[in-house]
C-alpha cells in the first residue's frame, strides 16, 4: 500500500484577539486618566512655588478639595469667590469671606441661574464619616489634598484646614478626630523645571 506524502501545513495565527486587546488597553488608560481629571479643577490657578515635587509615593486615601474663583468671560459674569468646589455644589468656608451666591450660565436652560452656596463644614463631617463607615482611620489614613487659586487669601486656607480637623460624631456615636494629614498642590516654577532638567 503506498502512503501518500502530504506537505506540512504552517498554522497562521489569528491576530484579531491582539487588536481586541489593544482596543481594551487604550480605553483602560484613558478611563485612568479622566478619573485623574477629575480632581484637577481647571476653575483653579495653582500658585508656583521652587520648592513644588511630585508625592513620591501617592497616599492611600485622599481628598482632594478645590478651591477657587468662578470665572465666566463668555457670558459676562464678573469673578465669583473663593469657593470651594465639591460634587458639583458651590460651598463657603465661611460666610464672611465666600459669597453667599453664585451666578453661573445654564447650558440646558441656555440661561443664567443664581444657586446658594452652601456650609462646607457640613461636607466635609459626610467625608469624614464616609471614610469612617468604610473602616479607613480618618486621623491616620486619609491626606487632605488642598488645591487652592494663587489668589485665595491664606488665612481661608487655615480656616478650611480647621474644619477638616475638627471631631465628628461616627455612625456608632462615638466622637472620631477629624482629618490630620494634610498636601498643598503647587506648580513648579519654569526656573525650578529648567534647573532640573540640566541637572538630570
Amino acid at each position: 500500500m503506498r502512503i501518500k506524502k502530504t506537505e506540512p501545513v504552517l498554522a497562521e495565527v489569528d491576530m484579531t484577539p491582539m487588536i481586541d486587546i489593544v482596543f481594551q488597553l487604550i480605553a483602560f488608560f484613558m478611563v485612568i486618566s479622566n478619573f485623574e481629571q477629575t480632581q484637577a479643577d481647571e476653575r483653579v490657578r495653582l500658585p508656583e512655588d521652587v520648592l513644588a515635587l511630585p508625592p513620591k509615593v501617592k497616599p492611600a486615601h485622599e481628598l482632594v478639595l478645590n478651591v477657587g474663583f468662578l470665572r465666566d468671560e463668555k457670558h459676562n459674569l464678573p469673578e465669583q469667590g473663593p469657593v470651594v468646589f465639591h460634587a458639583g455644589r458651590f460651598c463657603w468656608i465661611t460666610q464672611q469671606d465666600s459669597p453667599a451666591s453664585v451666578r453661573i450660565f445654564n447650558g440646558r436652560a441656555n440661561a443664567i441661574q443664581t444657586i446658594e452656596t452652601v456650609d462646607f463644614s457640613y461636607r466635609l463631617n459626610q467625608e469624614k464619616q464616609l471614610f469612617y463607615d468604610r473602616g479607613v482611620a480618618v486621623a491616620e489614613s486619609v491626606t487632605v489634598v488642598i488645591r487652592a487659586d494663587s489668589r485665595v487669601p491664606t488665612g481661608l486656607i487655615q480656616k478650611l484646614i480647621q474644619l477638616a480637623q475638627a471631631d465628628f460624631t461616627g455612625s456608632d456615636g462615638s466622637s472620631q478626630p477629624g482629618f490630620a494629614k494634610f498636601a498643598l498642590k503647587a506648580e513648579q516654577t519654569a526656573e525650578s523645571r529648567a534647573f532640573k532638567s540640566r541637572g538630570s
